[in-house]
This record gives C-alpha cells, sequence and structure tokens, in this order.
C-alpha cells in the first residue's frame, strides 16, 4: 500500500497553519497551564495567570499578521472554517477583551483563595472555543465551537462553591443552557435533513426562497436557541441570577465575550444559511428586539444591586444589537448595513461593560457591598474612579461624545435606511427606551455625586495594578470609540463589505 502511494502522483493535502495559527496559540497555552498546575506549589500558582495573558497577547500577534496579509480570505476543508475579515474581527475581540478579563482576575481568584490552575484553564478553553465560533462555516463545526464555549462557563459560574447563590447560578445556567443547545440541536437536525448537508451555503441553497412549514420550524428552532444564548427576552430568565452568583470577573466575562459570540454564531447561521427565509426571521427579530429592549430597561429600573442592574442592562443592549436583524433581509445594502451596525456594538460594548465591572470590583472591595447605594459619595474619596465610572455609565447610555453613542447611532440608521415602516417603528421603540435606559444609568451618576458616603468611610480604594491597566485599556478605547467614531466604524465596513458574509 505505502510503494503504490510513493508510486503514485498522489500529492499530501496542503494545511494553512498560518490560518489557524491564533487557535493553535490557544490551545498551546491550554496545554502549558494544565502541565504547569500538576507540578507548581500552591504559593507558586500566581504565575498561571500572567501566562494566561500572555497566551492571549501572543495569539493575537498571528491575528494582526492574517489582516495584514495580502492572500484576503482563507478557506479550509471544503469552505466550513474561513478565516476573513469578519472573524480576524472577533477573534481580536475575544482575545482582547479575554485579557482584560484576566486582569480582573488575577487578584480576585488569588485573594477569594479559589482554584486558579482550573480557572485559567477553563476561561482559555471557552475563548478558544469563541475563535473557533468566528470561523466556523458549517452546523457541526458551530454547534462543537458553542458547546466549547459555553461547559467552561457553566463551570465558571459556580465557581464559589460554598456561595448558595454561586451554586444557584451554575445550575440555572447550566439546566437552562442545556434546554435552549437541545433545541438549537433539533432546530439544526431539521436542516440537515432538509438539505441533506451540514454546509450554510449548501443550506441556504436548498431552503431558497420558497418556505414549508418544516424549514419555517427549523429557522425557528436555530433562532430560538441562539436567542438564549445572548439572553434575548422571553429566554433572559438565567442571566440576572447567574450574573449576581457567578465572581464578578465570570460575570464580565459572560457580558461581553459569551454575548458576542452568541451574536456572531447568529449572525454567521443567519446571513450565510437563512437569506431567503427572511419571511420568518425578520419578524422574529424585530418581536425579540423589542420585547428584549423594554423589559430589559423596566426591570433594570426596579434594581438595587449593581450586578442585577448591570444584567438588565445588558439584555437590553442586546435588544439594540438584535435591532437591525429586524430590517436586515430587505436588500444587500441592509444586510451589509446591519452587519456593520452589529459588529460597531459589541466592539463599543465590550470595551464600556468591561470597564463598568473593572470599577465594581474595585469599589467592592472596599465596600463589602453590591448594592448602587454603597456608590453613595464615591467621588469624595475616589475621584479617579467616580469619574471613569460616570464615563461608562454615559457611555452605556449613548450619551456623546463616548463610544455608546456611535454604536447606537449604527443601530439605529440601520433600521432606518430600508425607510419601510417597520424599521421606523423599531426605531421609535429603540428611542423610547434610549430614555428609559438613562433612569437607572443616571441612577447611579446621582449616587457617586450627590449622595454622602452610606457609612462615613472616606478612605480611598486601594486599586491594584492589574485593575489600574484594565481601567486604563476600557476607559481609552471608550473615549477614543466616542471621539474617533470612524476608528470603530471601519471595522465594522470592513466586517461588512469584504466578509463572506456579505457576499
Amino acid at each position: 500500500m505505502l510503494a503504490t502511494l510513493l508510486a503514485s502522483d498522489w500529492v499530501a493535502p496542503k494545511f494553512d497553519y498560518h490560518a489557524i495559527a491564533p487557535e493553535i496559540v490557544v490551545a498551546g497555552g491550554i496545554v502549558l497551564v494544565i502541565i504547569l498546575d500538576l507540578f507548581l506549589a500552591e504559593h507558586n500558582k500566581w504565575v498561571l495567570a500572567p501566562i494566561t495573558g500572555f497566551t492571549l497577547l501572543g495569539a493575537f500577534i498571528p491575528v494582526l499578521t492574517l489582516a495584514l496579509s495580502d492572500e484576503g480570505t482563507r478557506s479550509l476543508f471544503d469552505g466550513r472554517y474561513v478565516v476573513d475579515d469578519f472573524s480576524l474581527i472577533f477573534k481580536g475581540l475575544f482575545l482582547l477583551a479575554g485579557y482584560v478579563v484576566i486582569l480582573l482576575s488575577s487578584d480576585y481568584i488569588r485573594e477569594g483563595e479559589y482554584y486558579e490552575g482550573e480557572y485559567w484553564f477553563l476561561m482559555l478553553s471557552s475563548l478558544l472555543g469563541m475563535m473557533m465560533m468566528a470561523s466556523s462555516r458549517d452546523l457541526i463545526s458551530i454547534f462543537i465551537a458553542l458547546e466549547f464555549l459555553s461547559i467552561p462557563a457553566y463551570i465558571l459560574a459556580a465557581w464559589r462553591k460554598r456561595d448558595v447563590k454561586s451554586n444557584e447560578a451554575g445550575v440555572k445556567y447550566f439546566l437552562l443552557g442545556v434546554f435552549a443547545s437541545a433545541i438549537l440541536l433539533y432546530g439544526m437536525s431539521l436542516l440537515y435533513g432538509i438539505s441533506n448537508s451540514t454546509k450554510l451555503t449548501d443550506i441556504a441553497v436548498y431552503l431558497g426562497d420558497e418556505l414549508t412549514a418544516i424549514r419555517a420550524l427549523a429557522v425557528l428552532f436555530v433562532v430560538f436557541g441562539f436567542a438564549f444564548k445572548v439572553s434575548a427576552v422571553p429566554f433572559h430568565s438565567w442571566a440576572p441570577d447567574t450574573y449576581q452568583g457567578a465572581p464578578t470577573p465570570v460575570t464580565a466575562f459572560l457580558s461581553v465575550a459569551s454575548k458576542a459570540a452568541g451574536f456572531v454564531a447568529m449572525v454567521i447561521v443567519v446571513f450565510l444559511a437563512f437569506p431567503g427565509s427572511k419571511e420568518v426571521w425578520q419578524p422574529v427579530f424585530w418581536i425579540l428586539a423589542a420585547l428584549t429592549m423594554t423589559v430589559g430597561n423596566l426591570l433594570a429600573l426596579k434594581q438595587t444591586n449593581i450586578v442585577r442592574m448591570l444584567a438588565y442592562s445588558s439584555i437590553s443592549q442586546g435588544g439594540f444589537i438584535i435591532m437591525p436583524l429586524a430590517v436586515a433581509g430587505e436588500s444587500v445594502t441592509a444586510a451589509d448595513d446591519a452587519l456593520r451596525a452589529i459588529v460597531t456594538y459589541l466592539l463599543v460594548y465590550a470595551a464600556t461593560n468591561l470597564g463598568v465591572f473593572a470599577i465594581v470590583i474595585a469599589v467592592s472591595r472596599k465596600t463589602r457591598s453590591g448594592e448602587i447605594s454603597s456608590f453613595g459619595g464615591l467621588f469624595s474619596y475616589a475621584p479617579g474612579l467616580a469619574a471613569l465610572m460616570t464615563i461608562f455609565m454615559a457611555s452605556l447610555a449613548g450619551i456623546p461624545p463616548l463610544g455608546g453613542w456611535i454604536g447606537k447611532f449604527a443601530a439605529f440608521q440601520a433600521v432606518i435606511s430600508p425607510g419601510n415602516n417597520w424599521g421606523y417603528a423599531i426605531a421609535v421603540i429603540g428611542a423610547v427606551n434610549s430614555m428609559i435606559a438613562f433612569g437607572y444609568y443616571g441612577n447611579v451618576m446621582r449616587e457617586i455625586w450627590m449622595r454622602p458616603v452610606p457609612d462615613g468611610d472616606t478612605t480611598p480604594v486601594r486599586v491594584q495594578p492589574a485593575l489600574v491597566v484594565a481601567l486604563g485599556i476600557t476607559g481609552i478605547a471608550t473615549l477614543v470609540f466616542g471621539v474617533l467614531p470612524s476608528l470603530v466604524l471601519h471595522f465594522g465596513d470592513l466586517a461588512s463589505l469584504t466578509s463572506a458574509i456579505s457576499r
């Protein structure tokens, strides 16, 4: 057999290692963390945090080299795994967001006497799943990537194993996550049965423009499965309890990186597999966007705990990200505008929300409280943190010239551009919700600047160096994105105009 192969003209298949170099680096970091965790003494395991951080920074280097390469789109496995501008933008987002989460986690995990090696292993594993998701163009690889990123997140949510709320957070997240995965997998199985293929572009050909009941059902099941991952109403019930019960750095991770990965998966499947099924998914996204924005905002107004308020804020922000999908099927231009808005919003939201959680971690170390009232009088003893928290809250509210305004502007522009009544209607709902949101964001700012210190303790807040770096990264990004909106819009245009999704 070997002699026959050698004598023939058989040529070994070429494999583009450069294309998957970011994933290889992260996988290597996972192996290194596992090995070191086995042999390092407990008092030396602090080195795992910087190793994890350098792994992510190392993986970012091939992302840059791929982005600067002249080869353009790289396709592997018969087009089932694609490295293009769209995937590279989100891989970069996941790596940088993961690095900031590591900065938030390093002192938190060590001071809480949690298991460190396993924590960094699970964090890297979840990030690897997110990176795989950005390049997946096949139902099987999408589902594997989704579970790869989700299963470690279930465990991380329950990391405070002696805390009843953390246990509840992990169990609730796991049970509802498994239920959502089952719904998603059933929808995917219907798609495979219809098209006899798991490749998204093949599925689009078989679905075509003619909708039958079974095809509509398959599309709905897939959309609902992803709606859970992005905590869209009415699939949001897991988010507030999970966010409150999980360790705060894990909550930051779930609210930014995990949510972004869910949106990436949703966008890839909808734009690649369902381009001719807009009669099904457009009305669904319209309803999801309206409900998610409104319910998230109204429930956020009632919250007294800062993390629960941020959980409902995250739900509401997800509604604004879904909003452009309500009109994305109207034309190629509408699809491009929608994708541009989603990419822009996710980039800005990631920087702002991570900054908020960095402030929450820093302040709660002193106050030992998670209540919004514990931020009372923050300006009197921590003016720097007060100013940054004000910047982040104003950005989430969409107030110029901070980053959040350009995210909301892009979203409203995307829904108004097609010029139909449904677009105008969802834009009005979004505008009303933007005003409602200022109620709870403004409440936090009022506590910081106008309320007295609850217990009279004006001892300065000691901020660890890692948190200072995280605040520097997120604060600068929030300001730069708002003052120089063309910078973040460029990434949106890049993904929209040159990715395989829009072609």
